[in-house]
């Protein structure tokens, strides 16, 4: 746990992504930030005179030694990221330059900042609640452009306006429940209408239920939409997976059996990650290693929210009645080799109720195109999404507390039992945005940032 004195301190840090570039970002936060780059500055005018949200030109300078010419941005407390008074001191994007300008940073008081010790010191100084604070982290991780969509959306507050909301309501009631348990020796006076709780706590109920549903979906668009390719032997499951790549990922060969074991590789479509997984083919076989590749060619389908069924103009179209049966995704039925149809190349979409497309060709933008369509109908489901583990975990106890809060109404439990269900639900629902925390969550949560952010 930190001390008053270390979250007091001065601290500084590169923020830009290590190398060499045009320019780097050193930053600067704390209470004598605008001092300590100030006896390092030479410009026209000093930085404690400075306005706010103001950039000076100048050069790093020490007693006769001039570092390099930067541009200093003043942004004093409370309007900062940190909410602290700060100074981001654009240099050029020298190595040595960055290095040493940190160690000049230091030698005049500042500490060397820790990953995520910016952004740790906004929320400490409510510039954000605790989802906001990871969106941060996951907006710079962003891969694709549904994710950082996503990221963006709960840096400005979805997910927090939208458990804030319920939290108040909850409150309210609890307050009430808890104003009945102190007039308890007043049997007929009642502050809280339980009727209303119990519709309340139906409301609430659903509205938890629909983002725990939601998380299947922020999840996959955080690490990617999983998509199992799957099918019988040699119909160009490993063709389709270079074709989609652009690359020769997967080795292809008549031979039967040749994928013994899952291969997974990314791909971004109009802006959304897919995380493609190849399979090894559906058949019976007394092979013991092909079996095992079998076996996990059927869990991939099975948590897939994507199945390609890939099939070839002589298989059978159906999944009914095979393993893939108790699939939850969405399966798309393929017809690959269409260019071998009549002797004829692909002319058509479709193929009967199959996409056609020919993966050795390189035919294969109707897939394309479906895959697009199905992830964008399932982010359209909702509104608000979870895509944090750790939200999903406590809106998961929330929810559980809720449901005990609509049981014990049924029962017509006493005051004092239902508060209890109804304080554990309000404080799982705080967790999520750090109105309830402990240091070690936030140690663990910013200890996954990187440096300078």
């Amino acid at each position: 746990m930190r001390s008053i004195f270390e979250l007091m301190q001065t601290i500084c840090a590169i923020s830009t992504a290590y190398g060499v570039g045009g320019i780097a970002v050193i930053r600067v936060s704390g209470e004598q930030a605008i001092p300590i780059v100030d006896s390092l500055f030479v410009g026209r005018t000093s930085l404690a005179s400075a306005q706010t949200n103001t950039i000076h030109f100048g050069r790093i300078q020490r007693e006769k030694e001039v570092l390099d010419e930067v541009l200093c941005s003043v942004f004093r407390a409370p309007h900062s990221f940190t909410g602290e008074d700060t100074v981001e001191i654009a240099c050029h994007g020298s190595l040595f330059i960055q290095q040493e300008l940190l160690r000049w940073l230091i030698d005049a008081g500042c500490k060397a900042a820790e990953p995520g010790e910016f952004t740790r010191r906004a929320f400490l100084n409510a510039k954000m609640d605790l989802t906001q604070a990871e969106a941060v982290a996951d907006l710079i991780a962003a891969q694709s452009r549904a994710e950082k969509d996503l990221a963006l959306s709960q840096l400005r507050g979805s997910v927090s306006n939208e458990l804030n909301a319920l939290r108040e309501r909850l409150l309210h009631f609890t307050s009430l429940i808890e104003l009945e348990l102190d007039f308890a020796d007043h049997e007929e006076l009642e502050f809280a209408d339980r009727s209303e709780l119990t519709q309340l706590a139906d409301e609430i109920e659903q509205k938890l239920q629909s983002l725990l549903s939601s998380f299947r979906t922020g999840n996959a668009i955080r690490h990617g939409i999983p998509v199992a390719i799957v099918g019988a032997p040699n119909v160009g499951k490993s063709t389709l997976l270079n074709a989609l790549l652009g690359e020769q990922r997967a080795i292809v060969s008549d031979i039967q059996g040749t994928t013994r074991d899952t291969i997974e590789d990314t791909l971004v479509l109009d802006g959304i990650l897919f995380r493609l997984i190849d399979t090894a083919g559906l058949r019976e076989t007394s092979d013991t290693l092909e079996n095992m590749g079998i076996e996990r060619s059927l869990r991939a389908a099975e948590n897939a929210q994507i199945i390609v069924h890939v099939g070839e103009p002589t298989s059978n179209p159906s999944l009914k009645g095979g393993e893939l049966e108790d699939v939850k995704g969405t399966i798309v039925e393929v017809l690959n080799k269409s260019d071998l149809l009549d002797g004829c190349s692909l002319h058509g979409e479709t193929h009967g109720s199959r996409l056609a497309i020919s993966a050795k060709k390189g035919e294969i933008e109707p897939l394309k195109r479906e895959l697009v369509r199905i992830a964008k109908a399932s982010m359209q489901t909702s509104a608000v999404m979870l895509s944090n583990a750790r939200h999903y975990e406590a809106v998961s106890r929330a929810h559980k507390a809720i449901i005990r809060v609509q049981e014990g109404l049924l029962a017509n439990l006493s005051g004092e039992l239902l508060s209890l269900d109804l304080q554990d639900c309000l404080s799982a629902l705080g967790e999520v945005t750090g109105q309830i925390t402990n240091q070690e969550v936030l140690a663990n949560i910013f200890s996954k940032f990187c440096i300078g952010k």
